[in-house]
């Protein structure tokens, strides 16, 4: 029997893509490779936000030569962001890959009409669905539109489908995923929203919990805040990529708000949604950024009590309206900014989680590491625990110890409900 191997990096849209495409390798005969070596078909899902997961996604390229050499008949394929409508200087740099398809796509060689994936026979208790691709925001810093295109959304109807399909097959949680997961719909001749695919999926039985990510902070509207509040299922988790507290550098990025509009939708959640956990994501060190404005980012952040802050410095990328802009603030300014970020949101995260202390949370268990049962809270937060389980139960946990990156707790016996 045939084996393949697919390596992954960046996210959760690339794991969700890779797992269809497992799905339909398995089904055409294959079967899973732990490692490269063993494997006669290799796809790499590229990521390339960040330039150093472009750099690791080039290293994996170097590290196959050797593979296809000792193994002609090897399959090597590369997916994601990196791989391009026109790949004409991929091919000339690595002739040794046989074919390149585009992120969201499925493998050239297969027979027309065979490219839709089967779900997988057993999901995992918490799955990733992807209802739309593309963005049509074309923030400055952002190779994403031109990667992916613009935004395409998927039929309610077919998503609705699938969500219940994998919930017969065992799953209990589902996140709804999209680069601007809440456009969805703009683009479809109904004019279906986001709010109104939840209300579907939320009375889909057997179903335990909704995520969906990632949101733009523009396209948060009321009646999405309400859904949220009044759907059961629909967890109370948030990720609002803010990008920046300064308006100034807010205008460069192309994000279209400002620092106070974006106070005034924290408000508006916090006053329906009292208890919703917070994540967003921050650029440092973006192009002409002064001390002054970073510390306008570092106020708002402190002001708003994240409880994650995804924090990158900025690096240009080929292709984007901010490539152009010079490159102006300094690598060891870059990473003095973001260590103060990182330090400053260890805290508030600790502060944060240190509230959970001997309280019962409700866990949906995911899997076992290290001797202890792992899962996530409804406001995202990731928990460790000893005691019976087993994954796609809801088990009641409380919690022992805190950490800003996790809890740890002890199931409670009578614990442990089918989600």
């Amino acid at each position: 029997m045939p084996k393949y191997h697919i390596w992954t990096i960046g996210c959760q849209m690339n794991k969700a893509e890779s797992e269809r495409l497992g799905s339909l390798f398995e089904a055409r005969g294959y079967r899973a490779a732990e490692k490269a070596a063993g494997a006669d078909l290799i796809v790499l899902n590229s990521c390339v936000v960040r330039q150093s997961a472009e750099d690791r996604v080039i290293n994996q390229l170097h590290l196959l030569r050797p593979l296809k050499k000792a193994n002609p008949n090897l399959v090597i394929a590369l997916t994601g962001c990196l791989a391009e409508a026109d790949n004409s200087l991929l091919r000339r740099r690595f002739p040794y890959v046989d074919h390149f398809f585009p992120a969201g796509g499925y493998p050239p060689w297969l027979e027309k009409g065979d490219n839709s994936p089967p779900l997988p026979q057993k999901p995992a208790p918490a799955v990733f669905v992807p209802i739309m691709q593309g963005c049509n925001n074309f923030c400055t810093y952002c190779i994403v539109p031109y990667r992916r295109g613009r935004e395409r959304s998927r039929p309610m109807p077919e998503i609705v489908t699938e969500v219940k399909e994998l919930v017969g097959r065992g799953a209990r949680e589902v996140t709804l995923l999209g680069q601007n997961v809440d456009a969805y719909g703009h683009d479809l001749p109904e004019k279906p929203d986001l709010a109104g695919l939840l209300a579907e999926i939320d009375a889909i039985d057997g179903l335990a919990r909704i995520r969906f990510l990632t949101n733009h902070p523009k396209d948060m509207n009321p009646r999405l805040i309400e859904a949220i509040a009044r759907l059961d299922k629909v967890c109370e988790s948030l990720s609002l990529p803010v990008q920046s507290g300064s308006d100034e550098i807010l205008r460069a990025m192309r994000r279209g708000y400002t620092a106070d509009d974006y106070r005034r939708l924290i408000a508006r959640i916090r006053r329906r949604l009292p208890d919703a956990a917070l994540s967003t994501d921050v650029i440092v060190g973006f192009p002409s950024e002064s001390e002054a404005q970073f510390r306008q980012t570092f106020d708002l952040l402190q002001e708003i009590n994240f409880d994650i802050v995804h924090v990158a410095a900025y690096s240009p990328r080929s292709g984007t309206a901010a490539a152009k802009l010079e490159d102006d603030v300094p690598l060891p300014e870059k990473q003095t900014r973001l260590r103060m970020v990182e330090t400053l949101q260890k805290g508030i995260a600790a502060a944060i989680n240190a509230r959970l202390l001997g309280k019962t949370v409700e866990v949906l268990v995911e899997g076992r590491e290290k001797g202890k049962w792992y899962g996530r809270t409804r406001t995202d937060k990731l928990v460790f625990s000893g005691g019976h389980s087993c994954p796609g139960q809801l088990a009641t946990i409380v919690i022992e110890k805190t950490s800003p990156w996790s809890l740890q707790g002890s199931i409670k016996a009578d614990s442990g409900k089918e989600g």
